[in-house]
């Protein structure tokens, strides 16, 4: 049972081995990545970046020793400061640190979870987001920490958890705030343009 279309033969095997190339064709397709997906990947390399960032800044490389080492030199070169108010200028840099690196990770996990978790509104703002971000932030510094407590140069406190965590939720909340004012002005532009 050969049948010709132009110079090639069409057989029943033939048929069955289009099937398996359209179901492979299939599969190829479901590994394409399409603009939400790439979305999705790079926001997740940007939260393991950061993440990876963090991990480097856990070491012995960013102690306070090494740290004061680089910043004494410069900040008594612009401002003259002395030792014993370097020590609480020192103190108060490495904190803000601490707050600001983890107030960008809590940021970007939460752009990660809304690409990887989304809903029917792009504009909204929801707990579930906000709160898987903010508890794997919290679970970030506290595994920093925890890690430090094995480091000679370095002391993991629960303080800086406190503060890292503390960071988590003032970076949802004003995601949610953001968010809000958005969704807030995109309603009133739909309204102004219905009239």
């Amino acid at each position: 049972m050969t049948r010709g279309v132009g110079v090639l033969p069409i057989t029943r095997n033939a048929v069955v081995l289009n099937h398996e190339f359209a179901a492979s064709d299939l599969v190829l397709e479901s590994f394409l990545l399409n603009p939400a997906r790439k979305k999705i990947i790079k926001t997740w390399i940007a939260s393991g970046l950061w993440l990876a960032l963090i991990a480097i800044e856990s070491t012995t490389w960013l102690s306070s020793e090494e740290t004061s080492r680089i910043l004494y030199p410069v900040l008594h070169f612009l401002t003259g400061v002395d030792p014993l108010r370097f020590a609480v200028w020192h103190f108060y840099i490495r904190k803000t640190g601490h707050f600001v690196g983890y107030f960008v990770l809590s940021l970007l996990l939460f752009w990660s979870w809304r690409a990887t978790l989304p809903i029917a509104s792009a504009l909204q703002w929801t707990l579930r987001w906000a709160s898987i971000a903010f508890v794997m932030t919290a679970v970030v510094a506290s595994l920093d920490e925890w890690h430090q407590t094995f480091l000679p140069s370095r002391t993991g406190t629960f303080h800086d958890v406190l503060l890292d965590s503390s960071a988590a939720v003032v970076a949802q909340v004003l995601i949610f705030l953001w968010l809000r004012a958005r969704a807030r002005s995109h309603a009133t532009i739909a309204t102004l343009g219905t009239d």
